[in-house]
């Protein structure tokens, strides 16, 4: 019980420490199994199981929340646009809708790649409830965007790359004024996150809000060049 219970502490969750290293190259490889099974892994059943898996990630996260009185706005409402694309990804699996790939596929892949490198888990670790289901929701979004590229063939669009960026920037300047009537800290636009991330060298608030839209840019044009690479490798019109 005490890997379920929420004063788990025995040291914070170190980035980049042995356990975490496992576990990206854990999710890496699951990406490559992705790939080379994409054919035979096509099939509305396995879509389904791997929805199941995100919506039952945010589910159980919800049901802990309060079995154990720990629930707030901040961490219960599922606004961080990590927390939300897991939501999202679930409803692209169940539907196949090609316009929430195209904003997943930039948006989703990236928020949860940095929440993959740089988790915001406290003292919770390997082996507690809170681990695996971190890396469950934010590994399965970034399994869900590829594998409707790789197994459905879907591929994102330039055009939609601005999209995302257009919806993504104005989702955070419309969290920005719901952070100051909620007290609130989405986006992490009112303060950094406890904890090393990527936007402790991305300058002081408010100016690592310019240097984020920097990099969540460029993250979006590298994610375009690797579809590209995908579609000439796999001759897709």
């Amino acid at each position: 019980m005490r890997y379920i219970q929420p004063g788990f502490a025995e040291g914070n969750f170190e980035a980049f420490s042995a356990v975490h290293i496992i576990t990206l190259v854990f999710i890496l490889l699951l990406c490559m199994l992705l790939y080379f099974f994409r054919n035979f892994l096509r099939s509305r059943l396995f879509r389904y199981v791997l929805a199941d898996l995100l919506l039952f990630s945010e589910l159980s996260y919800q049901v802990w929340l309060l079995a154990f009185h720990k629930w707030t706005l901040e961490n219960g409402l599922p606004l961080q646009l990590s927390d939300l694309t897991v939501l999202l990804a679930a409803a692209m699996l169940l539907s196949k809708n090609r316009i929430l790939f195209q904003f997943l596929f930039f948006a989703g892949i990236a928020s949860s790649a940095q929440a993959l490198l740089t988790p915001d888990l406290g003292s919770y670790h390997f082996p507690h409830y809170r681990y695996f289901e971190f890396f469950l929701s934010h590994g399965g979004v970034l399994l869900a965007c590829l594998y409707m590229m790789f197994s459905e063939k879907l591929l994102p669009s330039l055009q939609y790359l601005w999209y995302s960026i257009l919806a993504v920037s104005l989702y955070a300047f419309c969290l920005f004024f719901l952070n100051k009537w909620l007290q609130t800290n989405f986006l992490y636009l009112m303060k950094k996150p406890e904890g090393a991330s990527l936007l402790d060298v991305l300058g002081p608030w408010p100016w690592y809000w310019i240097s984020a839209e920097a990099v969540m840019i460029a993250s979006y044009f590298v994610l375009y060049g690797f579809s590209a690479l995908f579609q000439k490798t796999e001759k897709l019109p």
